[in-house]
């Protein structure tokens, strides 16, 4: 089950459980978010499709933390005039941690729990 997002003049495409990287969104780390913007919504009965929005869908999601993007740089030359700008830009990003697809206030898809036995093994090694 999968579902496609509007964020940020951006689509995703993101599944339970998923952990993106999106243009910032305002909240702290730990702050619950909803994305209302769902284009396309998957299900066991077939596809949810938008126009341009499905109609009473959402996504919920956490935030896991405020970041920022890698540096880029913009170095403009112009040969033999002694003219040289160099400027640089770090673009403001969010991490979010999908949550649960609901359709009309019923549950699609909640974010599966890994099990306490398989991580406490997993960090013994």
């Amino acid at each position: 089950m999968f579902a496609v997002i509007k964020t940020g003049g951006k689509q995703f495409r993101i599944a339970a459980n998923d952990v993106i990287t999106v243009p910032k969104l305002e909240g702290e780390p730990g702050a619950d978010i909803q994305f209302d913007e769902v284009l396309v919504l998957t299900r066991e009965g077939g596809v949810e499709l938008g126009a341009p929005a499905v109609a009473g869908a959402a996504i919920a999601a956490t935030i896991v933390e405020q970041t920022r993007g890698p540096k880029v740089i913009a170095f403009k030359k112009r040969r033999r005039q002694n003219s040289r700008r160099k400027r640089g830009h770090r673009q403001d990003l969010t991490v979010v941690r999908i949550g649960a697809f609901t359709l009309n206030g019923e549950t699609l898809a909640a974010p599966v729990q890994a099990e306490p036995a398989l991580a406490e093994s997993a960090s013994a090694e």
